[in-house]
């Protein structure tokens, strides 16, 4: 028994005291066997390194020589750049509220930085930053550390100017107009970080352009481009990509449904043959029409007065614009708007001497509280310039709508006619419009500008043109002709069209009347032309089919048909 327990446990029984089989013994290897060398393993041999393929500027066959020379004057500016030695450090920027969730508004980054700046200018060693609105900001030559945290506080406070309902003391100052002003104070805190991505070397401009190859010309460019955006954003310019627009009422066309056209310019650097220049253009954009709403809304849906407005889709046209409203000068964006008129609309105010609360009409708190006259807004919805669930309701009288704010949707066939006849311009006054925006841009005094050495030339440059002689076109019995003032004239040019037919796909009108005026018309402008051999009318059980079906099936009649080619079908 002890036997068999000692086999189970060292596995070499099958629990009931019997052996197991063991495999064979390998066989005997014979002495006189010389074992064999495993050979070494050839190492695969390293693919090559793929070169990068070099570019170089297109080579020219040659300079064109057909035609009269002239001059010609483009909207290019020339530009030298005095530092090509310096590096632009490019560097991430992130936003967050004080709880650390991400800033995700747009347009508020401008306001974030420009208080970095002026808030820790000393921590940053003084530089001027160029910032492109987003997620990153350049200098020329590196910040102090690679990576910067600031925490800074962005105040949105009502105008404290006279708005004429102020009744001044002996001092000029009135301490419920200070509480009032007070009041909607609001203050956020973000946090600001900065981390080092990378550097763009300045020489790259001035190596491609001598037609050497380099990797960040378009990187260098860019740079100077969100150079010319920060610096239009300071003036207060609307940005639509490299196109600005200043808010200036003689740059605004009317073109109806409470649409503008704003002009404005597009600006930029470009690579030409003669080196680096600054290329300006004229541009427009669309704008909602500024001023009161009411206006905007009788404008955009073409009725007479307030009280036949559609205000659900007034609701919808505007979401999201931005108003300011009166007497308090502030800025807000609409919500909504109330599904109640001003006079039925109630709120709960506070009484002033804190005993309780009183519910009031939102036209008695205008009317008889702020002593602010309304002319038509009891009978009319307010404006939401609050939050869904905690609304803050104007009146809609007391809101005007904010300049430059672009209109996004399609015009109509009426609005982009009328675009296109307010946007001609003579070559002189386009030129007058160049010159204008450049004096006005005042890049000459961009800090930065200044740190890459950039001047910009004044005047446009000046290539030479030639006016190539006109095409001649061959017709009829293969006579030459040329144009005329601009045009070829047909008229009285004898030629004659005898085979030909006519293929209608159920069109329903009068097909004999219409080759009759076909004749006619012809025989006027020298065209002789003979009767058609037939009219091919489609089979009614084709006329639901697909349009290729359709055609495939008329030309394989017309084909069984005709004696030979047609000169034309119509």
């Amino acid at each position: 028994d002890m036997d068999s327990f000692d086999a189970d446990t060292n596995g070499n029984g099958n629990g009931n005291g019997k052996e197991e089989s063991l495999p064979p013994p390998p066989p005997v290897v014979p002495s006189d066997v010389v074992p064999l060398k495993a050979e070494e393993v050839i190492a695969a041999p390293l693919e090559p390194v793929k070169k990068k393929n070099t570019r170089h500027p297109i080579a020219r066959r040659g300079l064109g020589s057909k035609g009269n020379k002239i001059p010609l004057l483009t909207n290019h500016f020339n530009v030298n750049i005095g530092n090509n030695d310096g590096f632009f450090f490019q560097y991430s920027v992130s936003f967050a509220y004080e709880d650390g969730r991400p800033v995700e508004g747009k347009g508020v980054g401008r306001k974030i930085m420009d208080r970095v700046q002026e808030t820790y200018a000393s921590d940053l060693n003084g530089k001027e930053f160029a910032y492109d609105g987003e997620k990153s900001l350049f200098t020329i030559g590196s910040l102090p550390q690679n990576k910067l945290e600031f925490e800074i506080v962005l105040e949105d406070v009502t105008s404290n100017r006279n708005t004429g309902n102020r009744s001044p003391d002996a001092n000029g100052d009135n301490e419920s107009d200070k509480k009032r002003v007070r009041r909607p104070y609001h203050a956020k805190t973000f946090k600001v970080e900065i981390s080092f991505a990378t550097k763009v070397p300045m020489y790259a401009i001035a190596s491609a352009l001598r037609g050497q190859e380099t990797e960040n010309f378009q990187e260098a460019v860019r740079v100077l481009d969100i150079i010319l955006r920060q610096h239009a954003a300071k003036q207060g310019c609307l940005l639509v990509r490299q196109n600005f627009f200043h808010n200036d009422p003689k740059n605004f066309a009317d073109v109806g449904g409470g649409v503008l056209g704003c002009r404005g310019f597009h600006s930029s650097f470009r690579a030409t043959q003669s080196g680096l220049s600054l290329n300006i253009d004229v541009s427009t954009t669309m704008i909602i029409q500024p001023g009161p709403v009411v206006d905007f809304l009788i404008s955009n849906q073409n009725v007479r007065d307030p009280f036949s407005l559609d205000w659900t889709k007034a609701k919808r046209t505007l979401k999201n614009l931005r108003v300011k409203t009166h007497p308090s000068n502030q800025e807000f964006k609409i919500c909504g708007l109330s599904d109640v008129p001003c006079k039925e609309l109630t709120f709960t105010l506070k009484k002033r001497d804190g005993d309780g609360t009183e519910e009031m009409t939102v036209l008695d708190y205008f009317t008889n509280v702020r002593k602010i006259d309304l002319r038509y807004s009891a009978d009319l919805p307010c404006i939401n310039v609050g939050r869904p669930k905690r609304p803050t309701y104007f009146p809609i009288e007391l809101c005007e709508l904010v300049s430059l704010q672009r209109y996004t949707k399609a015009l109509s066939t009426l609005q982009r006619a009328s675009l296109v006849e307010k946007s001609r311009q003579k070559p002189q006054e386009r030129m007058r419009i160049l010159s204008d925006a450049l004096k006005t841009s005042n890049y000459g005094a961009e800090p930065l500008l200044q740190s890459c050495g950039v001047s910009i030339s004044t005047s446009f440059t000046q290539v030479e043109g030639r006016v190539l002689p006109a095409p001649r076109l061959k017709f009829g019995n293969g006579e030459e002709f040329s144009p005329r003032n601009g045009r070829w004239n047909f008229n009285n040019k004898p030629t004659k069209i005898e085979k030909w037919a006519v293929a209608n796909f159920s069109a329903r009108c009068d097909v004999r009347g219409l080759i009759r005026d076909v004749i006619r018309i012809g025989g006027m402008k020298g065209i002789m032309i003979d009767q058609p051999f037939d009219v091919f009318e489609e089979n009614p059980q084709f006329r639901r089919a697909p349009p290729m079906v359709r055609v495939e099936k008329m030309f394989e009649d017309i084909q069984s048909k005709l004696p030979g080619a047609p000169q034309f079908l119509l």
